[in-house]
């Protein structure tokens, strides 16, 4: 097996950046998320963010006509992240015409890398990437991690830590760019906006399994069916 070059450089790195969190920051034992506008788009609006194709768009436009929910991800290496996007790609494009709701992601690393995240994860909906961070830090999301012992499995995480952050240095190695794909100190977040700048509800990861279960969200945003998200076998009865 021949590996690229500075590859246990790399996975030292990696390993270095893995915080000892098992359990996600629960949701009964914190603050939520906030349902004023205290995330002020107009801060951002005309901050740039960038397709598949590296085109540019004003992050204005995911919410000016419609309401969008934008899911921030930390980076497109993160174990976590890339399962809570995989159960995003599981939401039926119909449930989410039939409530009128937008569904992006925005990631932040160079735009070469959204086409190869989307075929890993299944994801097709809208994603961008925000290189410079320009939205991520102008909102205040968080760059380092906390942690909490009383907290509940992330329903949309199924690695366990270790796995998980194996998983995500062998794609690192095996990647053509063989880079971090984004900050991996950043943490992400998820806002239900527009339409207009309005913001309905805000929520800023304190760790990389702190994401906002992805039911509660679209309910909130106004989709009325509930989706089941597990991996549990469904028992019919006939």
């Amino acid at each position: 097996l021949k590996l690229p070059k500075n590859t246990f450089c790399l996975a030292k790195k990696m390993a270095g950046a893995v915080s000892p969190i098992t359990r996600q920051v629960t949701k009964e034992n914190q603050e939520i998320g906030t349902t004023s506008g205290d995330s002020r788009l107009e801060d951002v609006e005309n901050c740039l963010i960038y397709d598949q194709h590296g085109v540019p768009v004003p992050f204005k436009k995911l919410y000016q006509d419609r309401k969008s929910v934008i899911i921030f991800v930390r980076n497109f290496l993160c174990y976590s992240c890339k399962e809570y996007v995989e159960d995003l790609s599981k939401i039926p494009r119909e449930a989410l015409e039939d409530a009128d709701i937008r569904l992006v992601v925005i990631g932040q690393s160079a735009h070469p890398h959204i086409e190869p995240f989307c075929s890993l994860t299944g994801y097709p909906y809208e994603i961008y990437v925000d290189p410079d961070r320009c939205i991520y830090q102008k909102l205040g999301m968080k760059r380092e991690e906390k942690y909490t012992d009383s907290a509940h499995p992330s329903p949309h995480v199924k690695s366990g830590i270790f796995m998980g952050q194996l998983k995500s240095i062998w794609r690192a190695m095996t990647s053509p760019a063989f880079d971090f794909q984004g900050d991996m100190h950043q943490q992400g977040g998820a806002i239900i906006a527009g339409p207009g700048s309005h913001v309905h509800f805000s929520h800023f990861d304190m760790n990389r399994l702190d994401h906002m279960p992805i039911d509660w969200l679209l309910q909130h945003a106004g989709l009325q069916q509930t989706l089941d998200f597990s991996d549990k076998p469904k028992i019919v009865h006939v």
